[in-house]
């Protein structure tokens, strides 16, 4: 692929995430399942490993206040809890709860009922197309080098 390809395929990339993200995210509200998309995200990282509210905020590309006014509005929805600090009081871990893992899993079953619906109409053809297109993307991302936060 050349340096042109590459960049016209990466436009479209970034063109496609949020057209998708945002189909899934109004149906999720529709139904009640998500009151802010964010949080999924946010759940979902701490369903991986438990973070600091500092890495958290770096992830998402936000301030610490920021970052802690949502970990607060996930706290009172009993979907987080900020664990005893380590040797260092001034850190905090935050984890996700059972009742977090729940929802996570509920929101990720609905959004994936909703794509399945969208896609469903799909001829065999614009499938198997579609089904390479995305079995390339993982390969692509799931062998990119990730950053460190």
């Amino acid at each position: 692929m050349t340096r042109t390809q590459a960049r016209d395929s990466a436009r479209e990339v970034l063109k496609i995430i949020p057209l998708v993200m945002r189909t899934v995210a109004a149906e999720l509200r529709a139904a009640g399942e998500l009151p802010a998309p964010a949080h999924f995200y946010l759940l979902t990282m701490l369903g991986q490993q438990p973070r600091t509210l500092t890495e958290l905020a770096a992830l998402q590309g936000v301030s610490l206040p920021t970052m802690s006014n949502s970990i607060s509005a996930m706290v009172q929805r009993g979907w987080v809890k900020r664990a005893a600090p380590t040797r260092d009081r001034r850190v905090v871990i935050i984890e996700v709860t059972p009742t977090g893992k729940a929802a996570v899993d509920r929101v990720g079953r609905s959004a994936e009922t909703h794509l399945a619906d969208v896609l469903a109409p799909l001829d065999a053809a614009s499938r198997r197309r579609l089904q390479a297109g995305l079995t390339v993307l993982r390969k692509v991302f799931a062998d990119a080098p990730r950053a460190r936060c």
